[in-house]
């Protein structure tokens, strides 16, 4: 849900309040903050998912514990949901952690919804012409 301009202008009132209070800080949690962060997450669900390899594997080796084999699968399976949600969720370099101005983003995305709207309909009114045409 994209903020309103009332919103988008206090959030950036505070921004700069923050940088001039304190710049350290402020430069501190931009984007590079956010994407050290969910990169550790994703080595350390990769970490994660070769501890859940070697529990399946101790377990298929010890055929008498055979729960240690599940709880290794479920260990990888967890590790890998965590290793994609934070793949996909980190910020591209240069990016900031900071949602862009939701005004001319709104703007893009209902322009192109217009458009592919407009290409659908066309196609559409196509269709039925050549269909009562034959």
């Amino acid at each position: 849900m994209p903020l309103s301009e009332h919103e988008q202008r206090m959030l950036e009132q505070m921004e700069r309040a923050l940088y001039a209070e304190d710049p350290k800080f402020a430069t501190a949690l931009e984007g590079s903050g956010l994407r050290t962060y969910t990169r550790r997450r994703v080595y350390q669900a990769v970490a994660g998912f070769l501890v859940g390899i070697g529990l399946l594997m101790a377990g298929m080796v010890a055929q008498q514990i055979w729960w240690v084999s599940i709880v290794g699968f479920l260990v990888m399976l967890g590790c890998a949901v965590l290793a994609v949600t934070g793949w996909r969720k980190a910020p591209k370099p240069g990016e900031r952690g900071a949602p862009r101005p939701a005004g001319t983003q709104a703007r893009r995305q209902v322009k192109s919804r217009r458009s592919m709207m407009d290409r659908i309909e066309d196609r559409w009114q196509r269709r039925r012409d050549e269909q009562q045409g034959h």
